[in-house]
């Protein structure tokens, strides 16, 4: 309990002061907080009639919600900070919803992304430390969580593909979403609130907000809609830079003077202790709360990966609904929520999914030898899904949408979960 205080003053410290620093001193002729990426206020128009009946026929195609039991009262403030929400319209309990510390934007989002080569960004970037890893059509980019842990959002476009790539602390989720709905490109930043300790994001064409566990938004004029997943796998520096040598990193140069490579949720992900700021379902006792796992979802069946099981068995074959996938895992990856210094934190490894079919063929994959092989073809694989050596040299398994998350996170949104064992 004592720890818990202890983190809770420390990281509310640095999260308020963070938020408190004046924009005049962070920001280099970057975009108004509520502004589009790059768009002045005064130079902005509304959308079209044909974006606003797009966006109607989205927000009514969407599953219609239940009454709620106990819709609860709108959370204090958020009608001052957010004045065009519709908070009339929610799918969830507002009861639900606690203030994580800092105001809207108080975390706050990078609209105007830089990028860096490799060669760049090893010069601070460590083997071990924890990065985000998306490809769109061959573009490579790499997001590290040293830089997310103090901005959670970093609206982007990549291959011409407008996405969001997003991080909460809380609950170890690193997860991308293209940025369109219904032929509007909407820009993501921060509430300041939080559902179970995961974060909560809005978008500032409709001011909805969204759940980022689950991608679904929860308040306002897109409730019910549905943000589409990109896969987003969190791999150690090293194990990204291998395999994307032509790939690109998220520069430092963000226009905000923060602490990057430093931990502010120090000791977090000790399994012994209960989540921070956690009030939500009771946690299924199958795991400890804090115990990693990497979560699957295809055709309404869900699927928890317990990290410690995959630290032992390398690789799972698995079938989740209809589709065959295989559960990579390979150590080398540092905790970004352990130490005070993320590229010290311990060693948890990084665990990857893929389709099990390549070519039109179904591929078993065994550990052996300290080695990933499949059986069809006696072909050698890395964790990035590449195979290495043997006749399959040179082919890629296809990335299938996974998500790190703690028990706990997972189990709070999707109670129904298998838990795999082998």
């Amino acid at each position: 309990m004592k720890i818990h205080r202890l983190l809770f003053v420390t990281l509310f410290a640095a999260l308020v002061l963070a938020a408190c620093v004046p924009a005049s001193d962070v920001l280099e002729d970057g975009p108004l907080p509520d502004s589009p990426a790059g768009v002045p206020a005064e130079e902005q128009t509304p959308a079209d009639e044909v974006g606003q009946d797009l966006l109607a026929e989205e927000a009514q195609s969407a599953e219609p919600t239940q009454p709620l039991a106990d819709p609860g009262r709108v959370p204090v403030g958020a009608q001052f900070e957010f004045s065009n929400t519709d908070f009339s319209t929610h799918s969830v309990s507002y009861n639900e919803i606690l203030s994580g510390g800092p105001p809207r934007d108080g975390i706050p989002p990078i609209d105007q992304p830089a990028f860096i080569s490799i060669a760049e960004a090893d010069e601070w970037l460590r083997p071990v430390e924890p990065v985000i890893q998306v490809s769109v059509n061959q573009e490579v980019k790499a997001y590290p969580i040293q830089i997310l842990t103090w901005h959670e959002i970093v609206n982007d476009t990549i291959a011409g593909l407008p996405v969001v790539v997003t991080f909460c602390p809380l609950c170890n989720t690193a997860i991308a979403f293209e940025r369109t709905v219904a032929g509007q490109e909407l820009t993501f930043g921060t509430t300041g609130r939080l559902r179970f300790s995961n974060l909560i994001m809005y978008d500032r064409q409709t001011e909805t907000w969204w759940q980022q566990a689950t991608g679904e938004g929860i308040v306002g004029e897109l409730t019910g809609v549905q943000l589409t997943f990109i896969p987003a796998a969190m791999v150690s520096w090293e194990d990204f830079k291998s395999a994307n040598p032509e790939g690109t990193v998220l520069s430092r140069e963000t226009g905000f003077n923060r602490s990057y490579g430093r931990n502010p949720y120090t000791g977090y992900d000790d399994v012994n202790n209960p989540p921070f700021l956690y009030q939500g379902p009771q946690t299924p006792g199958e795991l400890p709360p804090v115990a990693r796992v990497l979560a699957l979802e295809f055709d309404g069946e869900t699927v928890a990966y317990p990290f410690d099981l995959l630290a032992a068995l390398s690789v799972v074959n698995d079938r989740v609904g209809e589709q065959d996938v295989a559960v990579f895992w390979a150590p080398g990856q540092a905790s970004a929520l352990d130490a005070g210094i993320i590229a010290e934190g311990q060693d948890v490894g990084s665990a990857v999914a893929y389709s099990r079919e390549l070519n039109d063929q179904l591929l078993t994959f065994r550990f052996e030898g300290g080695q990933i092989i499949d059986t069809e073809t006696g072909s050698t694989w890395d964790i990035q899904g590449r195979a290495i050596d043997g006749p399959l040299s040179g082919e890629q398994l296809a990335e299938v949408v996974s998500v790190n998350h703690f028990w706990f996170s997972w189990a709070a949104f999707k109670p129904e979960t298998r838990i795999y064992q082998p």
